[in-house]
């Protein structure tokens, strides 16, 4: 009876502890694994489709489970600076437990694979351009005139832009997106508010940070940028003037709307939706019109 019951405690407890699987995303990726021994897949896609299982598996046992982006070159630097022997699954396990930790992940909530894996890319791209952004701002270093530091400024900045922003957007959801041309890519960053009522908005915090890192490095550098906001049936925007958002026009903002960002070609205009000039951000917004 005692054994009976000790069993089932430990049960309860499997479902409450948070696991995280290592993904390996692509086929190159994949590859790169099979030179370990000890890594039991030759396929991809069967790979795949057992990972898939796996997941339904622990779901159904009540398990809550995460997905971490693995990458082999990563995880052979992990193993060199630590000492551990790549071609075991012991040295697998530690560096997805730091991934869980510090690296880019989503939930596993029941969605397929083939919709969870973009989400997990997206994820790590958003993660990688906040990182790289944060590294420019703080190589900037302090404004020969004044002394302060300029990524600081900046920053501050960027985020009362991003307020004003949002308030002054109409109830319904928002999705904003900056892009700011710092060499050698053009860095973008999305922000997404759903089901915004009248003074309240909740932003996701990650999204937040990044969007406005993003847009404190266009003024930090007086790069070429700008915003687009996308509410329920309205689109417009913004150009990055120094440090301060001007306003573009409806032509301006229809061009930049619908135009891929990565090809450039041109994209279908949505139905019902009115690209327009920009409601006014007010006069605490502008600033000097230069960078330092």
């Amino acid at each position: 009876m005692a054994h009976t019951q000790h069993l089932t405690m430990r049960r309860v407890l499997r479902r409450e502890i948070a696991g995280t699987i290592g993904l390996l995303t692509d086929e190159q990726d994949f590859r790169a694994m099979r030179r370990y021994r000890t890594f039991a897949f030759d396929d991809h896609t069967t790979y795949l489709r057992q990972v898939e299982a796996l997941l339904r598996t622990l779901a159904a046992q009540g398990s809550h489970t995460t997905v971490a982006l693995f990458d082999p070159e990563e995880y052979a630097e992990y193993c060199a600076e630590s000492g551990l022997e790549p071609d075991a699954p012991t040295s697998r396990t530690r560096f997805t437990a730091q991934l869980a930790a510090t690296g880019p992940t989503v939930p596993y909530d029941g969605q397929p694979l083939d919709q969870l894996v973009p989400d997990l890319v997206d994820e790590a791209v958003r993660r990688a351009t906040w990182e790289y952004a944060t590294t420019l701002l703080a190589r900037i270093g302090t404004c020969a005139t004044c002394g302060e530091d300029i990524g600081r400024t900046s920053f501050v900045r960027a985020a009362h832009l991003l307020t004003r922003v949002v308030d002054t957007a109409s109830p319904g959801d928002l999705h904003l997106v900056c892009s700011v041309s710092a060499a050698p890519d053009t860095l973008v960053a999305v922000l997404r508010a759903e089901e915004r009522t009248e003074g309240a908005t909740r932003l996701d915090e990650a999204e937040a940070l990044e969007f406005t890192t993003v847009l404190a490095l266009g003024i930090a550098t007086g790069s070429a940028g700008g915003v687009v906001m996308r509410t329920t049936d309205r689109v417009y925007g913004w150009r990055l003037r120094g440090d301060t958002l001007e306003p573009l026009t409806a032509a301006e903002v229809f061009d930049a709307y619908c135009t891929d960002i990565e090809s450039g070609d041109l994209v279908s205009p949505e139905s019902g939706v009115d690209y327009c000039v920009p409601p006014d951000l007010g006069d605490e917004v502008k600033g000097t019109g230069h960078t330092h």
